[in-house]
């Protein structure tokens, strides 16, 4: 009886444990973003605030091309994840279900894109972009984003293809489906979770993008939220509750889709795991 009590427990003060710890800083950025100045910069840490203010969260608002960047952001990341869907629905029915020569050979090179470090390439990219004229635009930024998480799109996706039974999608066609119908009517719809999974990986992964809108982006107005924040501390100084303010901005997003899509993603990224 103990040996199974301990069981149950310690995985449950394991979960416990790695909850607090990756929890904890998220809570400490929006209950620093709500408290007074005179709070933050206290010796004694206020880890619960009872004052709550939202003058930080108004000061990041007013930032300069706060809502453009909010615009720029949204745009690139919603059309990269779009683009990467429907190329990647494709390209995955296309591996599950067909046969052709370098099938293996294909997969192989998506398995080492997604590996490929992106920072090793931003000096290419730059070249690239600057001969074709597109600096300070935006195409550039949701064409890259799309390539990036293309691969995980992909490889995610043929692992729910393959695991719906051909016989639905022949059944379909008996009935007098078209193969492009009994795509759309039958394999689709089982395909939500992995959608989910991988929209939330595209989202995700987009959004946070760093070093390319760095050093193609330099026009202020078509930058995107995350070099906004890296700017934020110097423009506002040690103004740490408006610093935790745009941070809590740029993170809730994120937040708040993960919560709308979390059960479903993460049935999808265990499913298309292993099957297939």
């Amino acid at each position: 009886m103990k040996r199974s009590l301990m069981a149950r427990l310690w995985p449950n003060a394991t979960a416990l444990v790695l909850f607090v710890v990756f929890t904890f800083p998220v809570y400490w950025m929006f209950a620093t973003a709500l408290k007074p100045t005179g709070d933050i910069i206290a010796d004694t840490p206020v880890f619960v605030p009872t004052d709550i203010t939202f003058d930080h969260f108004q000061k990041a608002l007013d930032a300069d091309h706060f809502w453009t960047l909010v615009g720029n952001s949204l745009t690139v990341t919603v059309l990269a994840v779009v683009f990467s869907l429907v190329i990647g629905l494709l390209a995955s029915f296309a591996l599950a279900r067909m046969r052709f020569k370098g099938r293996r050979h294909f997969l192989l090179t998506f398995m080492i894109a997604q590996m490929a470090p992106w920072e090793v390439m931003v000096i290419a990219i730059y070249m690239i972009v600057r001969d074709a004229d597109l600096l300070n635009s935006l195409i550039p930024l949701t064409a890259f984003y799309m390539i990036m998480v293309l691969p995980f799109t992909i490889l995610t996706l043929r692992g729910y293809v393959a695991a719906v039974p051909k016989e639905l999608e022949e059944s379909a066609m008996v009935d007098g489906c078209t193969r492009r119908q009994a795509f759309v009517k039958v394999i689709f719809p089982l395909l939500a979770p992995g959608l989910m999974a991988t929209s939330l990986f595209g989202f995700i992964t987009a959004w946070n993008e760093f070093p390319l809108v760095l050093i193609l982006n330099k026009d202020a107005e078509k930058q995107t939220l995350p070099l906004w924040l890296s700017s934020f501390e110097t423009t506002f100084g040690d103004d740490w509750g408006a610093t935790m303010a745009a941070a809590s901005l740029f993170a809730i997003p994120i937040l708040l889709l993960f919560v709308y899509l979390q059960r479903k993603a993460v049935s999808g990224l265990t499913s298309g795991a292993v099957k297939g």
